[in-house]
């Protein structure tokens, strides 16, 4: 399964993100990822969560993010949760049909790994394409 929680700049896209990391980390029966593209809310999330911080890997295009994901999955096969924190600063180029072909990436490894993605993006709901609408939170 993959989500997607947006909204304008300072509107607590974050803060609902780790709220959300921490309470699953509670009740999770595996292991819960937290990725982001710096390091400053390393202490807001329970430290049970797995941060990753993703400044020293630089991800170009949502093929490195896919890759850069496997291996995190790779590493550990109970992770039961993934949470991306503002997916337009992760990956430094991403259009409407990247985030789409992204998504569409993210199902496919949701089904195979069991794994459900929670991704954070500072967008306009109405300029997303419709397949990313019907994934809102």
């Amino acid at each position: 399964m993959v989500k997607f929680l947006v909204g304008g700049k300072g509107e607590g896209k974050t803060k609902k993100l780790i709220e959300m990391a921490n309470t699953d980390v509670k009740d999770a029966h595996g292991h819960v990822v937290y990725i982001d593209d710096d390091n400053r809310h390393i202490y807001d999330l329970h430290y049970d969560v797995r941060f990753v911080d993703t400044t020293d890997y630089p991800l170009s295009n949502y093929r490195e993010l896919v890759g850069f994901i496997y291996g995190i999955l790779s590493q550990d096969g109970d992770i039961e949760k993934i949470y991306l924190d503002g997916i337009y600063n992760l990956v430094k180029t991403l259009e409407n049909e990247d985030l789409i072909k992204l998504t569409n990436k993210l199902k496919s490894m949701s089904e195979k790994y069991s794994v459900e993605f929670i991704i954070a993006a500072t967008a306009d709901k109405d300029a997303l394409p419709d397949d990313i609408k019907e994934l809102l939170i």
